[in-house]
């Protein structure tokens, strides 16, 4: 049995710990998604529930980067997209084509830029991701750009109303302050 997070207990998170991210989902989501954030698969997935079981987001091993990633695709799927398993979105693991690659890169711009804003909200680093170690290489200067026009175009617009909840809930958990500022994304500008 789990012990009880510090999220649950209402105390302020020291480390970054994906098991407090488990409990913070579930705090901002269970009720009115019925939704679980599940740590441990060997490469993320979305589950969609039925009848009496529950949706199921997972997040690679117990990484908290994959954490938030995986809460930021979550955060952008509609709700027709979140009754198909992975959004309905097709995923091709690492070794991918230049094509291929730039296909990944087209629809990862976004929930990068949701990630960065949690990432930047629990005070963890974050770096744009490829995800392509042993395949084609993109344009990883355009993908970063591509990530912070993202990012800025949500500082300016607004985030999705699930992204903005889970990153105050995340910026209150760990006291990271007000992720709204857009001088916590130094590099945005630079790479604009």
């Amino acid at each position: 049995m789990r012990s009880e997070s510090p999220v649950a207990r209402g105390a302020p998170l020291r480390g970054r710990r994906s098991a407090d991210l488990e409990v913070l989902f579930g705090q901002c989501f269970w009720a009115r998604w019925h939704t679980r954030l599940d740590g441990g698969g060997s490469e993320p997935q979305y589950l969609p529930g039925a009848d009496a079981r529950p949706h199921r987001l997972i997040y690679r091993e117990n990484f908290f980067a994959s954490a938030l990633h995986e809460t930021a695709h979550w955060c952008i799927a509609g709700a027709r997209r979140r009754r198909q398993v992975d959004f309905g979105y097709w995923y091709l693991p690492d070794g991918r084509d230049a094509a291929a690659q730039r296909a990944f890169e087209a629809v990862e711009a976004r929930p990068q830029a949701l990630e960065w804003v949690f990432s930047v909200a629990a005070g963890h680093p974050f770096r744009p991701s490829a995800d392509n170690l042993t395949g084609a290489g993109g344009d990883g200067v355009a993908f970063a750009q591509a990530v912070a026009g993202a990012l800025h175009r949500y500082l300016e617009n607004g985030l999705p109303p699930r992204a903005a909840l889970f990153a105050d809930a995340l910026g209150a958990a760990y006291g990271t302050g007000d992720w709204r500022r857009p001088e916590r994304y130094g590099l945005v500008q630079e790479l604009l």
